[in-house]
């Protein structure tokens, strides 16, 4: 097969990184159109990019047979319109996180890649980190034993003019949510992907830094998972600078610390730590990708390479859409908890509950 062809749909901030991760994997990529309702913004990521496409219609983009894959990077609760189009016109997709806010929409997605038999991936880099890597292998050996506690803690600063920069910032019905749903979402996927299913939620979220948004700026939850684990997922957009994201794991043989997606403590009672860390230092070398700009976007790279081979084997990616729907569905519980100040267990039947207590709240904030 030769090179895939690719088009970003929408050209906001985050559509450079998925630019930058194409154009790093050129021997098998081509970045040949993109699309923006705003056609300044379309133009501007086209010419940064030498793409001559440019598009304003997302439906006339998807009538483009030279497009084989589509990348989503439009607000978050567009996201499932745009992906079953794309699907149902036969392209393979990549939706940057949340794969959509409400579980309805996210089986919507899941549906239409199985329905068309195409590849759809939702964006959570992390899982490529040589890090998050080892400690999966780690937990699959059981080198940990019994988990005690898992704590996973995103404590980001967002400013006022980040929520005011764009009118979809901080509502419940375009970017479904604030801190878990859009920052700490990466970190919530680690601990339920690594330490195992969430079966249980406690959770207190606030609005207290910012104004004019729905959602919130900080949140707590107690969660069980499904092996005996406890655990505690810390959200917030108000840590003034902001701080390093952290993934900590507790158990009855060992620990591990991984901070911003880099191993800082590795304990083992044996001792064999020590066999795995040489290990780690020999697999976490530079930038994947041609191009020193790849640097900070090589868990993108990693993703797009893993992608980029399911479509050409017929395989499926580390990430398919059923695997996008888990943080969002530990997001909505810890967001029924909140608001309905009781314990709620998972998996929920339904995201029925959770969006009329969200109605309530709608223009006023936790």
């Amino acid at each position: 097969m030769s090179k895939l062809k690719f088009a970003i749909a929408g050209c906001g901030v985050i559509s450079k990184t998925h630019a930058i991760a194409i154009s790093a994997l050129s021997s098998d990529a081509e970045l040949v159109a993109v699309c923006d309702v705003i056609e300044d913004r379309a133009r501007k990521l086209a010419q940064d990019f030498g793409v001559k496409k440019i598009y304003t219609d997302y439906e006339k983009m998807l009538l483009d047979s030279d497009i084989d894959v589509i990348s989503i990077c439009t607000p978050s609760g567009m996201h499932a319109d745009m992906a079953a189009l794309a699907a149902d016109s036969k392209k393979h997709v990549i939706v940057e996180k949340p794969m959509d806010i409400t579980l309805s929409k996210a089986d919507r997605i899941i549906e239409a890649q199985n329905r068309n038999n195409v590849v759809i991936s939702i964006i959570s880099q992390h899982r490529y980190s040589d890090c998050m890597q080892l400690l999966k292998r780690l937990m699959n050996e059981g080198k940990f034993g019994n988990i005690v506690l898992a704590t996973s803690y995103t404590k980001w600063y967002r400013s006022q003019e980040y929520y005011d920069s764009g009118d979809w910032r901080g509502t419940w019905n375009l970017d479904g949510g604030g801190a878990l749903m859009n920052q700490s979402i990466h970190y919530i996927d680690m601990i339920q992907w690594i330490v195992g299913k969430v079966v249980e939620v406690f959770a207190y979220c606030t609005t207290r830094a910012h104004k004019r948004i729905e959602v919130e700026d900080g949140a707590v939850a107690c969660v069980k998972f499904e092996n005996g684990a406890i655990g505690e997922i810390v959200g917030t957009t108000s840590a003034y600078p902001g701080f390093e994201t952290r993934l900590e794991i507790f158990g009855e043989h060992g620990s591990a610390i991984a901070v911003n997606t880099q191993l800082e403590s590795l304990y083992f009672k044996d001792g064999s730590e020590k066999e795995y860390l040489e290990s780690y230092k020999k697999d976490d070398r530079g930038p994947v990708g041609a191009s020193s700009a790849a640097i900070k976007e090589e868990g993108h790279v990693r993703q797009y390479r893993d992608v980029i081979n399911a479509i050409k084997t017929g395989t499926k990616p580390l990430i398919p859409a059923e695997e996008g729907r888990h943080p969002v569905e530990i997001i909505l519980a810890i967001y029924l908890s909140s608001l309905t100040g009781r314990p709620v267990k998972l998996p929920l039947e339904s995201d029925e509950e959770v969006l009329k207590e969200i109605e309530k709240i709608k223009g006023k904030g936790f």
